[in-house]
């Protein structure tokens, strides 16, 4: 059993933490202020391949593997947890339901285009009255003379207004009552599709996250993905890999409250001595190392597991849940090491704070991810 990570893999985590260190870092404190996305950082990012790291290059990625995405975010996310999730969704959401069931057309004028970061992607699963229940889906899809109308409303789209090509969840007719859905793709700008209201959020204020409305929204019949009444397959397989991602997000989050906890422990005198010398911080700095070693340990090995195209569905909500976790506990905790001046924007932690509560949301809550592992483990549905 080798727990070191290989070549590839140290050469990647240093090109992406140069890039967060060099190039986000300046910006990161201005654009989360004034709730500015970062459009150019983004651009940058895929000329690096970032935004198409674990698809292949006949399909316009980067050619690399699961592990090495959970890396990229990971790093990404240490600097900024916007510029990580923006990442996420567009790989993990936007990419991933084309790559899987898309046909050889689709995946030429959609896929190519988004896993080479020329194009941006969006996941639109998520109603006003279906959350983690999808069964609770409204919007509508009917057939018309070669057509597919949508109608409905989705929110909480990372992503809403700024991506160029959204993949967008709907009841079709022959599947009214039975709680199944079919997948749809959809291209900003299509007549009858608008972006609604844009969220203002707790954190993360430099990803854009809203509505996206559609009005007898016509979209050509053959952008159906996937077979009808299977988008319900499609969505789960495509969460289950999501939660790599928000995972990954997590840990660096936490990583990066930790270095900063830390540096500060050392730093910040009272009473003669560092603060980190008295038994209760020091012993906050060590449960925040021990942790974050953890859960760096549960997310790599679902990564690895997808790699090896092994089950992997338990391991990935096991390691969503568990990071997520610790980065709220981390994030909490660093913001209490700096007392007073972790509560004010003068210090990167509240942003780490406010930005980690996300991750116990996002891609199903903590709640769900329960559920889901008790499910696989016990073969019976949890209530």
């Amino acid at each position: 059993m080798d727990f070191a990570l290989s070549p590839q893999h140290e050469d990647i985590r240093r090109t992406v933490r140069a890039f967060a260190e060099g190039r986000i870092a300046p910006e990161v404190e201005g654009m989360e202020r004034r709730a500015e996305f970062p459009s150019e950082i983004i651009r940058e990012a895929a000329k690096l391949g970032l935004l198409g790291v674990p698809y292949p290059t006949e399909v316009g990625g980067t050619g690399l593997d699961t592990l090495s995405y959970a890396i990229t975010i990971e790093e990404l996310a240490r600097v900024s947890g916007s510029v990580a999730i923006i990442v996420s969704a567009h790989t993990s959401l936007g990419c991933f339901p084309l790559y899987a069931a898309g046909s050889d057309a689709q995946k030429e004028r959609y896929l190519r285009p988004l896993a080479s970061g020329a194009k941006l992607g969006a996941y639109g699963l998520t109603e006003p009255g279906a959350g983690s229940d999808s069964r609770g889906t409204k919007t509508t899809a009917r057939h018309d003379q070669g057509h597919w109308v949508l109608n409905g409303a989705k929110r909480f789209i990372t992503n809403a207004g700024v991506a160029d090509i959204y993949i967008v969840t709907a009841v079709t007719e022959r599947e009214a009552g039975s709680g199944k859905i079919s997948a749809f793709i959809v291209e900003a700008g299509t007549p009858g599709f608008t972006i609604g209201r844009m969220e203002e959020k707790m954190g993360l204020h430099a990803s854009k996250t809203g509505e996206l409305l559609f009005d007898d929204c016509r979209i050509p019949a053959e952008n159906i993905l996937g077979e009808e009444g299977k988008g319900d397959r499609l969505f789960l397989e495509t969460l289950d890999g999501g939660r790599i991602g928000i995972g990954a997000m997590a840990l660096g989050l936490a990583q990066a409250a930790y270095e900063a906890a830390s540096a500060y422990a050392k730093e910040r005198e009272q009473f003669g001595k560092p603060i980190g010398a008295f038994q209760g911080v020091a012993f906050k700095v060590a449960d925040m190392a021990t942790r974050i070693d953890a859960a760096r340990l549960l997310l790599y090995r679902a990564a690895w597991l997808k790699d090896q195209h092994l089950p992997f569905g338990t391991e990935a909500a096991m390691a969503k849940l568990f990071c997520s976790e610790v980065a709220r506990d981390v994030t909490n905790d660093a913001v209490q090491i700096h007392g007073g001046y972790g509560y004010v924007t003068e210090y990167k932690v509240e942003r780490y704070l406010r930005d980690a509560k996300l991750t116990e949301i996002g891609e199903g809550t903590s709640e769900i991810q329960r559920m889901v592992i008790a499910r696989n483990l016990l073969g019976i549905r949890a209530s």
